[in-house]
């Protein structure tokens, strides 16, 4: 199975700029990108922080470019995005319990699709309803692998300012995932750094930005990093899982 995974677009209303660079632009790019390199791929998730501030104009953008686009796609919320009116631009968007979190079947596993959103707060969070129908999810798979996306990493990446704002009590999520104990791979955004590891034995990576990203900076605050945008290129066999990070934008575009 072939997963191709964006994450965090920051789509404005068209023309806006942010950090000096045009996010719907970029979006394009990255589109075209995928489109003529991996016309295969199974599935494209794009994994939150759709838009930078919840706009309509931001979103009536993103569907228009996703309507000629060809392949199928799963959108995700993140941060600054507002479930409600996504949903009402979006309503064939795969929703249960009221989020946009669904399941994705096929041969070589089971892909989940949290929704981490907490309207108004920059951290991540799974409600007990949220965490309820995961169990049902996991619980269904039984003892087929599963690969769980979500916006917001449980996990911390030791850049302070990043984890004060990741998914809150990880330790709910962590008790549901050990109870199946068939969660093969995390993917989460919201970082913008291409990031690697392992969290209490899971495997689990992060991806840039197709606008921005964050600087390789430990200190106390964040500041921008200068990388160039990139897509993520996910291979899932029996064997295991393999992904190569894209970057779609030659140094001196980006």
């Amino acid at each position: 199975m072939k997963v191709i995974q964006i994450s965090d677009p920051h789509l404005m209303t068209p023309g806006g700029l942010l950090y000096g660079s045009n996010p719907l632009s970029r979006l394009e790019a990255c589109l075209a990108d995928i489109g003529s390199n991996h016309a295969d791929a199974d599935l494209v998730v794009i994994s939150g922080y759709l838009t930078n501030d919840g706009e309509r104009a931001a979103y009536a953008a993103l569907r228009e470019r996703l309507a000629g686009f060809g392949l199928p796609c799963r959108l995700m919320l993140g941060n600054h995005d507002d479930r409600a009116l996504f949903l009402e631009m979006f309503p064939e968007a795969a929703a249960e319990r009221g989020f946009v979190q669904s399941v994705v079947d096929s041969r070589e596993g089971r892909l989940i699709l949290l929704d981490t959103l907490d309207s108004g707060h920059v951290e991540g969070k799974l409600c007990a309803a949220r965490l309820d129908w995961l169990d049902e999810r996991l619980q269904e798979a039984r003892d087929r692998p599963v690969f769980l996306f979500m916006h917001h990493p449980p996990f911390r990446i030791h850049i302070p300012e990043l984890d004060r704002v990741r998914l809150a009590d990880a330790d709910a999520l962590h008790a549901v995932l050990l109870r199946h104990g068939n969660v093969r791979h995390i993917f989460a955004g919201h970082v913008h750094r291409l990031i690697a590891g392992n969290w209490r034995g899971i495997p689990v990576s992060t991806l840039r930005s197709t606008n921005h990203q964050t600087a390789l900076d430990f200190s106390q605050s964040w500041s921008l990093g200068h990388e160039p945008p990139a897509y993520a290129v996910i291979l899932i066999d029996a064997d295991g899982v393999i992904v190569h990070f894209h970057d779609f934008l030659d140094s001196a575009a980006a």
